[in-house]
């Protein structure tokens, strides 16, 4: 395989490292956005929904986009130490600034949920305090809990859904290598013969 083919090449045991964090990641978002459920079994607003629990989904969710945006980091850190020195660690401008994209996309989609948890949360403690307020205004307030509950939600599951792009990026490049690997071989080496039936079978 030619150098130029190899600078475009992400090693397989980085690469396949790198999916599994990523498929893990993916699942953990994917079942946040599933399970944090505000509404209740019937579809409606809990008459008092808990500022705690609520509180607990924003905590959470900032761990989650911590722990994405650090995966984002250490791409682009390997990504930037490639290409400044040529093959480096063996990740491509190619596929690299591909699969940075995807992650990008991931870190800024998970960043904007923790805050809409908050508010969230926030709505909820304000409901609870001013049970004798007016109902136009404790209709606005449970509005605002629900909507952005379901819209920091929506970030997770496309935070998600980027980070599972990445890794099917990532996929689809050992696809690549594997085909390439079939077609092209260093200078002087052979293909090696087929190998000989068992003489247990002549």
């Amino acid at each position: 395989m030619t150098s130029d083919l190899r600078r475009d090449l992400i090693p397989n045991d980085d690469a396949l490292q790198l999916i599994d964090a990523l498929n893990a990641m993916k699942e953990q978002l994917r079942a946040a956005a599933q399970d944090w459920e505000l509404l209740d079994e019937n579809g409606h607003v809990p008459a008092e929904p808990s500022y705690t629990a609520l509180l607990q989904h924003a905590t959470d969710a900032q761990d989650l986009s911590r722990d994405v945006l650090g995966l984002t980091a250490d791409f682009a850190r390997s990504l930037h130490r490639a290409t400044g020195i040529g093959i480096g660690i063996g990740i491509g401008i190619g596929i690299g600034s591909t699969v940075l994209k995807r992650l990008g996309t991931a870190s800024t989609m998970s960043s904007h949920a923790a805050p809409l948890f908050t508010e969230t949360a926030e709505h909820a403690l304000s409901l609870s305090l001013s049970r004798s307020a007016d109902p136009t205004d404790r209709h606005y307030l449970a509005n605002r809990m629900v909507i952005d509950h379901a819209s920091a939600r929506a970030y997770l599951r496309r935070s998600s859904e980027s980070l599972r792009d990445a890794a099917k990026e990532l996929d689809d490049h050992l696809s690549i290598r594997r085909f390439l690997a079939t077609l092209t071989r260093p200078a002087g080496r052979p293909a090696p013969p087929p190998p000989r039936p068992s003489s247990r079978h002549r």
